[in-house]
């Protein structure tokens, strides 16, 4: 347990800063599950405009360090490629 003002302060403000990655982390998952499940339809067209949505959200939650920068461009590249072997 936090002792000092400080201390007692940082564990507020952790709290909150979780609240606020966790909303980013679980806005991001739904978009990805978006894309993902156009793919599981077959729906090239749709995953691609799925993809399109994501895709800045995905990138702004590594911005906002939810995500590291590569882990956020590997999502991307790898949904990419997914939709792309489907065949337009």
């Amino acid at each position: 347990m936090a002792n000092t003002a400080s201390a007692k302060k940082a564990v507020r403000k952790i709290a909150r800063r979780t609240e606020v990655n966790k909303t980013r982390r679980s806005r991001m998952r739904t978009f990805i599950r978006s894309v993902e499940e156009a793919i599981g339809a077959g729906d090239a067209r749709v995953a691609q405009e799925a993809l399109k949505s994501a895709q800045p959200e995905i990138m702004r939650a590594a911005q906002n360090g939810i995500i590291h920068k590569n882990n956020a461009s590997r999502k991307i590249s790898r949904l990419s490629a997914r939709i792309k072997s489907m065949g337009s």
